[in-house]
């Protein structure tokens, strides 16, 4: 198993069936070096990776059973987080429609039930549980908003169904969850700002003032940041927390001290264009430098009246929204399966702006699924505790059409995925990336081992 210590190792309902999705295969994810576990699973992840190569593998007449694989979509279709819900269902249903292509996983259908959860905590373990005793689901994935997935995953480790989310908090891999709960498609908070924080201090300043959410997301980014500025000689000034589903915001900005030189902003939800269309209004052209995480502009077009003042400003993007001039094949193949422009919108509509910084998450977990089932052999609820130890040993995740963000390497203790980090700066009306982090800028000690606990 694989251990990070001092920032390096050293240990309604949808239904998607459906040409070829070569790079969805499990020659993507590699297994970690360790002793055999429950049903070889480590052995079956090698031969995974090498028949599922093969094309046309297993074809559904072919499988044991032709019952679909049920998987319990659990979707933010509304509240303050529908935006990322509408293009996670998108991303979703482009990936499964890929599998279903190739052949499903064992051979057999992917079928997504998706359940809205209203980016409510107490609906969301409600959705759970629904996938589990009423929907016959084998696993449940996808949740976003850290509230959701706090409030979720209790339930989860109760009903001993594998909760796999795509999320970006630190909760996962902070040891507060079970070990029913994994985050293997996308990076978290703090080693987001872990591997970020050297290049804001050295290139931007090092008094920092903090715009963030108040709940669990953003206390993440307050937390971990602070501490990572302090890392770096710099120091966190003023820390203001606004209410997730504030519609206004001219309040807060004069709590911003006149000595502040970085401005560091990361908002959710619908009033993100409100937010920084005032911010703009309220500095003009005299601002202080401003590093934003994405969030704030998510689904936005940067093009927007009003949001000329963050020309020159910087932002973190979990994955380039624009095709960059060194884009890879791997990129194009995605962008065009989900139906995302150059410019990161939608095909269909260039003001249908995505979530692009975060969506692709989606794409690699359901990839990540796939190899795991096949590796242990998956062939219903009874393998669930088979299908947690697969992916508990998957390490190197190379980049491909499986994994088009970018090469990863998952911590199977802490059930985290480490990967890149990218920050953009705001040319005129494009998002040119200036800055990609390497892997181990983001590693951190362990705080859990989940594989000590009982399945």
């Amino acid at each position: 198993m694989t251990t990070f210590k001092d920032r390096r190792p050293a240990g309604g309902k949808a239904n998607t069936t459906g040409a070829d999705t070569t790079g969805l295969k499990g020659a993507d994810t590699k297994p970690a070096k360790s002793g055999p576990s429950r049903r070889g699973v480590l052995a079956g992840l090698g031969a995974a990776g090498a028949l599922t190569a093969m094309p046309g593998f297993v074809r559904y007449s072919q499988a044991q059973s032709a019952e679909p694989i049920k998987i319990g979509f659990q979707v933010h279709r509304t509240g303050i987080g529908a935006a990322y819900g509408r293009w996670y269902d998108r991303t979703t249903m482009a990936a499964t429609k890929l599998i279903n292509d190739a052949g499903g996983i064992n051979g057999r259908p992917v079928e997504i039930i998706a359940e809205d959860d209203g980016t409510d905590p107490k609906r969301g373990a409600e959705v759970v549980e629904k996938f589990a005793t009423q929907h016959g689901c084998d696993i449940a994935f996808g949740t976003l908003f850290s509230h959701v997935v706090i409030g979720s995953a209790p339930r989860a480790g109760e009903l001993k169904i594998p909760y796999f989310v795509v999320s970006e908090g630190h909760h996962v891999a902070s040891g507060m969850l079970n070990r029913y709960t994994l985050q293997p498609g996308i990076t978290d908070v703090k080693s987001q700002v872990i591997a970020m924080a050297p290049w804001v201090s050295d290139n931007l300043g090092k008094k920092v003032t903090m715009i963030f959410p108040d709940f669990a997301f953003g206390h993440n980014h307050r937390d971990f940041f602070t501490e990572a500025m302090a890392a770096q000689g710099g120091e966190v000034i003023e820390q203001i927390a606004i209410p997730p589903t504030e519609s206004s915001f001219f309040k807060y900005f004069p709590k911003i001290p006149s000595e502040t030189e970085v401005l560091y902003h990361v908002m959710v939800g619908p009033g993100v264009l409100t937010f920084v269309k005032e911010m703009g209004e309220f500095y003009g052209s005299n601002r202080p430098e401003i590093f934003g995480f994405i969030d704030s502009l998510e689904a936005v077009d940067i093009t927007s009246p009003g949001l000329e003042f963050l020309d020159g400003t910087y932002l973190w993007e979990g994955n380039p929204r624009q095709a960059q001039a060194d884009q890879s094949e791997h990129d194009k193949f995605y962008r065009e399966a989900v139906g995302v422009d150059a410019r990161g919108a939608s095909v269909d509509d260039p003001k249908d702006v995505s979530t692009y910084a975060h969506m692709f998450g989606c794409w690699e977990t359901l990839n990540i699924v796939k190899v795991g089932m096949e590796a242990c052999g998956y062939s219903g609820t009874k393998d669930r505790g088979a299908l947690i130890e697969a992916v508990e040993a998957m390490k190197d995740m190379p980049e491909s059409r499986a994994h088009p963000q970018g090469a990863k390497v998952f911590n199977g203790k802490t059930h985290q995925v480490f990967g890149h980090q990218f920050i953009s700066q705001v040319q005129g009306a494009d998002l040119v990336k200036v800055h990609t982090t390497p892997i181990e800028a983001g590693y951190y000690e362990d705080e859990v081992d989940y594989t000590t606990q009982p399945l």
